[in-house]
């Protein structure tokens, strides 16, 4: 043994097997700007544990922490016409919906699912924010409408959580005709006299504000949620007046009688369960109460982690 093998050569090997960080583990609040690391950032529902900012959370991690032991099962969706008017900008849209797939792992921007919120039936859906910034279109419509026949034919309340920029101009026309057809889909919900729960995320904005968004029985919001139809700048340069501070925001619609409810993200649960089981004439939960893991059903696939919901095969 000589330094060659005692120094030299574990200091090469050093060099080259040095793994590589991970650029994805810290995470900007940007609100703040306090570094927050993306477990903890995770644990507690991307919230920021500094000054409270409710960033972007996916449907799949906001399900996870809604339903019992976050099992759930995915409420078939029809598919919807993949390119009807043969759009191109910079990108075919073909290309872009296949890269917003890659990057989100949704089919689109709405996921739709059943399950139990502390023994209580819901159906639910979610819009991705970043697919394609939520936007409307034709499979958006068809989840819609799908988790409102799902709702009216299991009896149970649906709960809605929007994310949208607006409608999608990839679809033209056809994305503003899902406004009359998801209205039709509300209106199924309530000849049937079941619940319709909305809670309003950021941002909520264009046709979705003006359709589904804004027809709940109970309108809950996210803190700061931005809300609104028209942007505030071009509000401004049409009315040609400064707008009040806090325009569009949770608060500010909670103030003059847009909104029911403001309630935080950790605190959401609890608030639905209450809301829901009051409206369909139920007792109330008991706190703590869970079925027991053989109850939720089958378990997530050893490999996957993350998966938490049963496959829609399943159930055969």
């Amino acid at each position: 043994m000589n330094w060659i093998s005692n120094y030299v050569r574990p200091k090469i090997n050093s060099l080259f097997s040095r793994r590589e960080v991970p650029e994805n583990l810290w995470t900007k609040c940007p609100e703040c700007g306090t570094m927050l690391f993306h477990r903890e950032l995770a644990s507690n529902l991307n919230v920021c544990s500094s000054c409270d900012h409710h960033m972007a959370i996916s449907p799949r991690d906001r399900f996870k922490a809604l339903f019992d032991l976050g099992i759930f099962t995915e409420v078939k969706v029809p598919d919807a016409v993949a390119d009807p008017l043969h759009f191109r900008d910079q990108k075919r849209y073909p290309d872009r919906v296949k890269a917003a797939q890659k990057a989100s792992g949704e089919k689109d921007a709405m996921l739709v699912v059943e399950g139990d919120v502390a023994r209580t039936p819901i159906v639910a859906a979610a819009q991705d924010f970043s697919f394609m910034a939520g936007s409307m279109g034709m499979y958006v419509g068809n989840a819609i409408i799908a988790a409102a026949e799902r709702a009216v034919q299991m009896r149970r309340p649906l709960v809605l959580f929007s994310a949208s920029g607006g409608a999608r101009m990839q679809e033209g026309m056809l994305s503003l005709m899902q406004m009359p057809r998801t209205t039709v889909a509300v209106q199924m919900l309530k000849e049937a006299k079941l619940p319709y729960i909305v809670v309003l995320t950021h941002p909520t904005t264009g046709g979705v504000t003006a359709s589904y968004a804004m027809l709940g029985d109970i309108q809950i919001a996210e803190p700061n949620a931005q809300i609104g139809f028209a942007g505030a700048r071009v509000i401004e340069q049409t009315i040609r007046e400064k707008l009040p501070e806090g325009f569009q925001r949770a608060e500010y619609l909670l103030d003059h009688g847009m909104l029911d409810r403001v309630v935080h993200r950790k605190a959401m649960r609890e608030e639905l369960v209450t809301l829901i089981r009051m409206l369909m004439n139920l007792p109330p939960a008991v706190k703590g109460d869970l079925p027991a893991p053989a109850e939720a059903g089958p378990a997530p696939p050893p490999d996957a982690e993350a998966v938490t919901a049963v496959p829609e095969d399943s159930k055969a």
